[in-house]
């Protein structure tokens, strides 16, 4: 996982409401185009929106005629979107989930929070933590579909019309234009499963990490300097060559988790692992580092009900989970 965050911008829509005023008001033309884009076929596109193929088809063609370019690429057997279509799309798409953002926040005191939720997260976060969460938070609303965007890179939210995004750091957050708000204070500590630990034997100081195997993260370069910090303050630093080195927290849980000597990993990614009894924290009045989980949104307060009702969702769950193995 990567702790570190970049400044994000909001991408700026060169596709304005008045010049979508220009199209006529025709939101439904707009919603046919996408859906044919979206779903990859007329006849899907139909499926979904509940009109029969001739009159997407009869849609699409009346939009092209108001901007004047043709926007699919038409065959017997596939339609494709054309180089001026894919950059129509893109605005328009967003567009369309500004004016649902706001529908949905007019009528949230009315009705259920509903809609398709976009999350990204870093990887290792959303292969070890997040699966469990998203079938329980489904389970408790299933109106509300979830679309997950793993990778560590710092996605644009405004261009990647995603609602959240989790982002971890031992630091302060700098001031991104976004709101953010605490998940979870969490921390970096040391783990090994049960039958490593029989084998080799439980460490009983830091200087007796340097006699077992060690995995890392890359962000360890060279010799893997672990700066150990006691629950009642005294700092240690024990240096130690690992044996393994994986390209993310994921990845040391996994080799851990089958054995292969102690690694440095987040207590919120190993947390099932420790109530399942597969993993044990060693050195446990010691922790590596501390840092927080962020949810970041382009409203705050004003984000779509969707993602705060998740939000709100994730820190209580996340919170109880940390709690049980501590």
């Amino acid at each position: 996982m990567l702790w570190f965050l970049k400044r994000e911008k909001m991408a700026g829509m060169e596709l304005m409401v008045d010049e979508l005023a220009t199209i006529g008001g025709a939101l439904e033309d707009l919603r046919a185009f996408c859906a044919v884009i979206d779903f990859g076929t007329v006849s899907a596109a139909a499926r979904q929106l509940g009109e029969t193929k001739g009159s997407i088809s009869r849609r699409v063609s009346r939009l092209e005629r108001r901007l004047g370019a043709a926007l699919l690429a038409r065959t017997p057997r596939a339609v494709t979107a054309t180089e001026e279509g894919t950059a129509f799309y893109a605005k328009a798409r967003e567009a369309l989930s500004l004016l649902a953002d706001a529908v949905e926040g007019a009528r949230a005191s009315k009705s259920e929070p509903q809609g398709h939720l976009r999350v990204t997260a870093p990887i290792d976060f959303g292969m070890d933590v997040l699966p469990d969460l998203i079938v329980r938070f489904r389970a408790l609303h299933p109106q509300i579909s979830v679309e997950l965007l793993l990778t560590d890179a710092m996605l644009d939210l405004a261009a990647n019309r995603i609602d959240l995004a989790l982002r971890a750091s031992a630091e302060p957050l700098p001031d991104m234009g976004y709101r953010a708000s605490i998940l979870i204070d969490f921390h970096v500590c040391l783990y090994a499963a049960p039958g490593y630990l029989s084998a080799r034997g439980i460490p009983a100081a830091p200087s007796e990490i340097a006699d077992h195997d060690l995995v890392v993260a890359r962000e360890f370069v060279g010799a893997a300097a672990l700066p150990l910090t006691h629950r009642r303050g005294r700092s240690e630093q024990v240096v130690a060559r690992p044996m393994v080195r994986t390209t993310d927290y994921a990845g040391v849980h996994r080799i851990v988790l089958a054995g292969g000597g102690i690694g440095a990993i987040p207590d919120i990614v190993v947390a099932g692992s420790v109530a399942a009894g597969t993993l044990k924290r060693v050195l446990p009045e010691w922790t590596v580092a501390a840092a927080r989980l962020h949810a970041i949104s382009l409203g705050g307060r004003d984000a779509p009900a969707r993602a705060r009702l998740f939000r709100d969702f994730m820190r209580s769950a996340l919170g109880a989970a940390l709690a049980s193995t501590r």
